[in-house]
């Protein structure tokens, strides 16, 4: 038997997709050069992916083509019907009130004085005739069955738009026994005076002060009806709705705050622009000077 190291090696297995190195003289081994077949094989799978993702990229394209050409907030396919859009809840609103007990009550002790009742919240809003209100407001705090022995508050709304009467007084009363609450309202034309309530709740003297500066409604047998915010010289009302928000130039700044040239003024519109300190160059801090010397702007009350 020959020697098994005499017998030549075996040449060593192909493994598919592994690269011989060549030998010595550069060239590779026969074994490493695939069939034709199996190179024509890779050129078609290669091939099959190229147009795989053509395939995928003209997909896209359509698609993006196809939702540039429907409409504004159109969502879905052509012709698609949009879901039905939910109604929004309604809140709750106004109903009238004619029939409750205490509207029933003031209409049968004062006839006429009632012009409109509604509820909203369990809240009850009585329309009243204006040369009535202090009858009414008497009424309702000397009677045993409501006590409205508190005037939680005394207002004033402004409707520009309702030229015969834009403005309207509105008294919050409120119950301490009953634990209840009553909202009385007055139209007011303008130029018209309303009658104090001051002589029912004697709290209502600085809130009828307060409407009297900021709306412009007079009160008659007020015991001291003069302007509680503003200078008595001022001019307008600042809780119109047709009062300027910003700053203005009137008769009682040209009268009492100092003159400035036209850099200082602008300046300070641009300081003001800014959020900065209005008090910051000596014509400004003038204005402290005027209220705490010897000249009075606005008397102190009595």
């Amino acid at each position: 038997m020959a020697d098994d190291k005499d017998r030549p090696e075996d040449p060593a297995p192909e493994i598919p997709g592994v690269v011989v190195p060549a030998d010595s003289t550069g060239t590779p081994p026969p074994s490493a050069i695939p069939d034709a077949g199996e190179v024509a094989g890779a050129d078609a799978e290669k091939a099959a992916m190229v147009e795989q993702a053509k395939s995928r990229v003209a997909a896209v394209k359509d698609s993006l083509a196809e939702k540039a050409a429907q409409p504004p907030g159109a969502t879905g396919a052509p012709g698609t019907p949009k879901p039905p859009v939910k109604k929004k809840e309604e809140g709750p609103k106004p109903v009238d009130a004619s029939g409750h007990k205490l509207v029933q009550k003031l209409k049968a002790q004062f006839d006429g004085a009632v012009l409109e009742a509604s509820e909203f919240i369990g809240q009850v809003s009585v329309r009243v005739d204006p040369a009535r209100i202090v009858e009414v407001c008497d009424f309702l705090k000397r009677d045993g069955d409501t006590s409205f022995n508190y005037l939680s508050d005394l207002t004033c709304v402004h409707y520009p738009m309702n030229r015969a009467t834009p403005l309207e007084i509105v008294y919050q009363l409120f119950s301490i026994k009953a634990n209840e609450r009553l909202r009385l309202k007055v139209a007011v034309a303008e130029g018209d005076a309303v009658e104090s309530v001051t002589s029912v709740w004697p709290s209502a003297n600085w809130m009828e002060r307060e409407v009297y500066d900021l709306f412009g409604v007079a009160f008659r047998n007020h015991p001291d009806l003069r302007r509680i915010l503003l200078p008595p010289d001022w001019t307008g009302h600042p809780l119109r709705k047709d009062y300027a928000l910003e700053f203005i130039e009137n008769a009682w700044t040209a009268k009492h705050l100092p003159e400035m040239t036209e850099v200082q003024r602008e300046q300070l519109e641009q300081r003001r622009a800014y959020g900065l300190e209005i008090l910051s160059v000596p014509q400004e801090r003038m204005m402290r000077e005027i209220f705490q010397g010897n000249k009075e702007v606005m008397p102190k009350d009595k």
